[in-house]
């Protein structure tokens, strides 16, 4: 018989959505009758919000009737004569901080992070998700401990840099608090984040599962506990060792490095503990703060599908429809960052990169409720993880503001992108939407290519007048197709909007379809 237990993400200082029937979810005894209730003595505030369930199959929800935006409520949820308190409770907007290892990126770790830490004083919240990828009792063990916690310069520097400067943004803008809750692991598929039927829905996604489950169908699952917890020991030492070495010769190579200390065996075996494990981190994170009520998502992922960006259209567009319809809303925000420049120094240009972003960008035309961030500018060569996230929650924040809150206008918020294309007497001439106009940071505009096949490109000279870009090329006679930055890494963007937004990358010519083979990712992912 389940025992009386309030979910994990319910704790004091916690944050609740404003203007929405509240979800106050957990875990009772069959039959027992559960109320919650919020009361608001604050100055000028008298509020009494109270409803109640009958637990059934050891699962309890409440829905709380909607409240304006307020602070120093206090939570009672009973049932019996047990009962669970929670104090210093704020009413907001609630935003799902999700993804892989850039929306993880810690504050502390960013460029601006110290700054922020030392000197902000933010009505923002966070409630980090626990980490444990396998539902043992340790895993309930240790998330009853998991709590919600206020801005501080010790609690704020773990938090997700990239939320943070959203939330904050939108706390200011708003007048509000945020609450954010972290639901992120780095290193992660879109497969992750979902369930198996979502991901087995479509014959191309279901390859994720496939190829999971082949090697792993004789193998018991005591086996494949057993063989990652010999990888985590074995990693924990790893760790140590590189640690010292870094020391000594903070500058030495990755081969060298293994060469020293041993070999490097990131992810480890993927299996039934693992995070990379399709489905996994649905189970073990996102399930465990659903169906909280939310304002909106925001999402940063991608990196980790690109050996599958052809079918990355499918996976995204479906994990948004899965989300949203687990947390019970079909026009829940979603707000998502296009992947910026990267490539590995030891990798050639495999333009995977390339088809995730325009697969995020078709994203965005066709999903509702949808908003991408562009941040072409935004990487950092040979390096995963860019430490400047100023501008990638600003953008998100950006976005926020003009698309869910009505408070600023589109070409505020939207980057410029290609809307329209034409050839005429050897010349291609492109339009430009969400913009008046788009200028050139220096002399020459850089990234835009012609070709006349499809196949071969060549540079193409640009002349902006206003919002249309005319392009050219003496190799070029008769154009027949036109690609902006279409490359994993760019090594100039100077081509912006007037609002300050980069102009997207774009081609001509979408649908095409590559093989990609052999990154080299794990040096720049254990940094993190």
């Amino acid at each position: 018989m389940k025992k009386f237990k309030v979910a994990a993400v319910f704790s004091s200082n916690m944050v609740l959505q404003r203007g929405k029937n509240i979800a106050i979810f957990g875990e009772a005894p069959d039959g027992c009758a559960v109320t919650a209730a919020i009361t608001c003595r604050e100055e000028g505030c008298e509020c009494d919000n109270s409803a109640g369930a009958t637990a059934d199959k050891g699962r309890f929800i409440i829905y709380l009737p909607p409240l304006s935006a307020r602070k120093n409520c206090t939570v009672k949820v009973s049932c019996g004569e047990e009962s669970k308190t929670f104090t210093n409770v704020a009413i907001g907007d609630v935003w799902l901080l999700g993804g892989q290892s850039n929306m993880e990126f810690e504050l502390q770790n960013c460029t601006t992070g110290r700054e922020h830490l030392e000197n902000d004083k933010p009505d923002v919240r966070f409630y980090y998700t626990q980490k444990i990828s396998y539902m043992d009792d340790e895993f309930f063990k240790r998330e009853e401990n998991t709590c919600w916690s206020e801005f501080d310069e010790k609690s704020a520097a773990c938090w997700s840099a990239v939320g943070y400067i959203f939330g904050k943004k939108l706390s200011e803008e708003t007048n509000v608090t945020i609450g954010l809750i972290g639901c992120n692991w780095g290193g992660t598929s879109a497969s992750c984040w979902m369930s198996r039927e979502a991901v087995m829905e479509d014959e191309e996604t279901a390859s994720y599962i496939t190829e999971y489950e082949e090697p792993l169908k004789d193998k018991p699952v005591s086996e494949q506990i057993r063989e990652y917890d010999e990888y985590i020991e074995y990693t924990a030492e790893w760790e140590k060792k590189a640690a010292k070495v870094y020391e000594v010769n903070p500058l030495i190579g990755w081969d060298e490095l293994q060469e020293l200390i041993g070999k490097n065996l990131w992810p480890g075996p993927v299996n039934c503990k693992s995070p990379q494990r399709p489905t996994g981190l649905y189970e073990c994170m996102l399930n465990r703060v659903t169906p909280y009520t939310l304002k909106g998502f925001v999402f940063y992922q991608g990196e980790s599908d690109d050996h599958k960006p052809n079918m990355y259209y499918k996976l995204f567009s479906r994990l948004i429809k899965q989300w949203r319809d687990d947390f019970g809303d079909e026009t829940l925000p979603f707000l998502y960052v296009q992947l910026p420049g990267h490539r590995y120094a030891a990798d050639p240009d495999y333009r995977h990169w390339c088809l995730i972003r325009e697969a995020q960008a078709m994203v965005e035309k066709t999903v509702n409720d949808t908003a991408m961030a562009v941040t072409i500018d935004c990487g950092e060569f040979n390096e995963i993880h860019p430490k400047d996230k100023e501008p990638v929650g600003e953008r998100l924040a950006r976005l926020a503001l003009a698309r869910v809150y009505n408070l600023a206008d589109n070409a505020y918020a939207s980057a410029p992108e290609c809307t329209g294309i034409s050839f005429e007497g050897g010349k291609a001439i492109v339009t430009v939407g969400n913009t008046e106009a788009v200028d050139c940071i220096d002399n020459k505009a850089a990234g835009f290519e012609l070709s006349e096949d499809g196949d071969n490109y060549f540079e193409a000279e640009a002349c902006i007048d206003g919002n249309i870009i005319t392009l050219s090329s003496n190799n070029v006679s008769k154009p027949a197709y036109v690609r902006y930055l279409w490359t994993n890494y760019p090594e100039r963007v100077n081509v912006y909007g007037r609002n300050g937004l980069p102009l997207a990358p774009f081609r001509s010519n979408e649908g095409e379809k590559v093989n990609i083979c052999g990154q080299n990712k794990i040096q720049q992912i254990m940094e993190l």
